[in-house]
């Protein structure tokens, strides 16, 4: 979603551009140092083995501290220039980061500008800006082969369970401890590949989203009343649209009592730290398992999203919302959108709101080999009731910028002509292609009965009309 800046949308930096970092940092020095305190800290944990990870990084920042003061006065009896106070926090911070952070990624993760990384290889490294800038910046690691090393630290050390990422296992995705996702490839690629994609904005709403001018008034208040009257909603949209932050803001309308179930791949939604918002929240997060399998194929300790979807309904939970629908799990969510109290919802990626339904029923099919077309189709069309689509048009290449915003809201009436979805287009896109209302959802009734006002409709409807109706 475009909640970038003041107007909602990002603005353009021209082709990519080259940055050099501003503070330069004498990784050589970091190395050395990192070496001599993480043998120090190693030795320490052999003595203590129950020290706490907060007094493992106390005492290593002593470490750490204690190994500069030891550079300084040898540069000094050698009448050497030695580092200023400045120098010496950027060093101490680079240390840090090597032992316990993301290493010369760290300042990229810790910028809240920051949206994206991508590395394809060690030194051909660029960080997508929040206004629309893609900006290639300096090395994050001395060799491909330091970067694989580091990615194989960071998976062992950062994760919520340990990751491996190796010949055998040449693929990693992985939540970062603050929230992103670490998606990294070698092997099957001629040099390792990298993707950081951050989650910048947790506490967010629908009137956040207007006052980003990512959606209008009317809409906020339509899909408001939509979470109030239980509607199962799917969010579609393409790759980096927006789609959680959209789902985030709809789950954040909830009420405080509401006892909620959030299943992820890995935690993205991040609704359990917002505790004054969502006190009953059950969160899962499916887990990969070992590269050992048993004797049904499986990974040892392996939870996949089915199964936890399964899982939910024996939680008491009034709703379910399913990060994102990629494979068998699609068919489990449709029976509780079809056979629950309703209000359910997840995200899925389609190019637009008609063609969710092509992609649920076919991943449906998919989990499902009993499953027949004439099945998934009924079922989607009986158990989802809105689709709401988030666009997104780039013209960065033409000097223009990349926007991203709503552009559809569809709902669904049951099985139409052909077996497919019966559907009703209640926002449109306008003009500008920002969806604006069209028609009357036909279950009405059910919005007005939460509180929705009519006249938001009508009011959008003679404001297009007004400009000239659709281009």
């Amino acid at each position: 979603m475009a909640a970038e800046d003041a107007t909602g949308r990002t603005v353009s930096g021209g082709p990519r551009e080259r940055f050099e970092s501003p503070a330069p940092v004498d990784w050589v020095l970091v190395r050395r140092l990192h070496a001599t305190a993480a043998t120090a800290l190693a030795e320490e944990l052999k003595r203590r083995p129950t020290l706490s990870a907060q007094a493992q990084q106390e005492l290593a920042r002593t470490l750490i501290a204690d190994g500069i003061d030891e550079l300084v006065r040898q540069r000094m009896r050698a009448g050497q220039e030695v580092p200023s106070a400045n120098d010496e926090r950027a060093i101490a911070e680079a240390v840090f980061a090597a032992q316990f952070g993301l290493g010369r990624l760290q300042p990229y993760v810790d910028d809240p500008a920051v949206e994206n990384i991508e590395a394809h290889g060690h030194d051909n490294v660029w960080i997508g800006y929040a206004d629309g800038r893609d900006v290639r910046v300096d090395p994050i690691a001395d060799s491909d082969e330091d970067l694989v090393r580091q990615l194989q630290h960071i998976a062992a050390r950062l994760g919520r369970a340990e990751r491996t990422l190796t010949t055998a296992s040449p693929l990693l995705t992985m939540r970062l401890p603050d929230g992103s996702r670490l998606a990294a490839v070698i092997e099957t690629v001629p040099r390792p590949q990298l993707v950081i994609r951050r989650h910048r904005i947790r506490d967010v709403d629908l009137d956040d989203l207007v006052g980003l001018r990512a959606i209008d008034r009317p809409l906020a208040e339509f899909l408001r009343a939509a979470v109030r009257a239980r509607k199962n909603i799917v969010v579609t949209g393409g790759q980096g649209a927006g789609k959680t932050l959209l789902l985030r803001a709809l789950a954040n309308e909830l009420p405080v009592s509401e006892n909620l179930a959030t299943i992820e791949k890995h935690f993205e939604l991040l609704l359990h730290e917002l505790p004054d918002r969502h006190p009953r929240v059950v969160s899962f997060e499916a887990r990969e398992g070992t590269g050992e399998r048993g004797p049904d194929g499986r990974r040892l300790g392996e939870v996949t999203l089915t199964e936890l979807v399964e899982q939910a309904l024996v939680m008491n939970v009034s709703r379910v919302w399913l990060g994102e629908v990629r494979g068998e799990e699609a068919w489990p969510l449709i029976e509780v959108m079809e056979a629950g109290e309703g209000g359910s919802a997840c995200t899925l990626h389609a190019r637009s709101a008609r063609h969710a339904f092509e992609r649920l029923a076919n991943l449906c099919m998919r989990g499902r080999a009993a499953v027949t077309p004439e099945h998934a189709y009924r079922s989607c069309a009986s158990a989802v009731d809105l689709v709401v689509h988030i666009a997104t048009v780039d013209e960065r290449w033409v000097g223009g910028r990349r926007d991203r915003f709503i552009s559809q809201v569809v709902e669904c009436n049951g099985v139409g002509e052909g077996g497919r979805p019966a559907l009703t287009e209640v926002f449109a896109p306008g003009p500008d292609g920002r969806a604006v209302p069209e028609h009357d959802p036909v279950d009405l009734a059910d919005y007005v009965r939460v509180g929705f006002d009519p006249e938001w409709l009508r009011a959008g409807q003679a404001h297009w009309a007004g400009a000239g109706g659709r281009r």
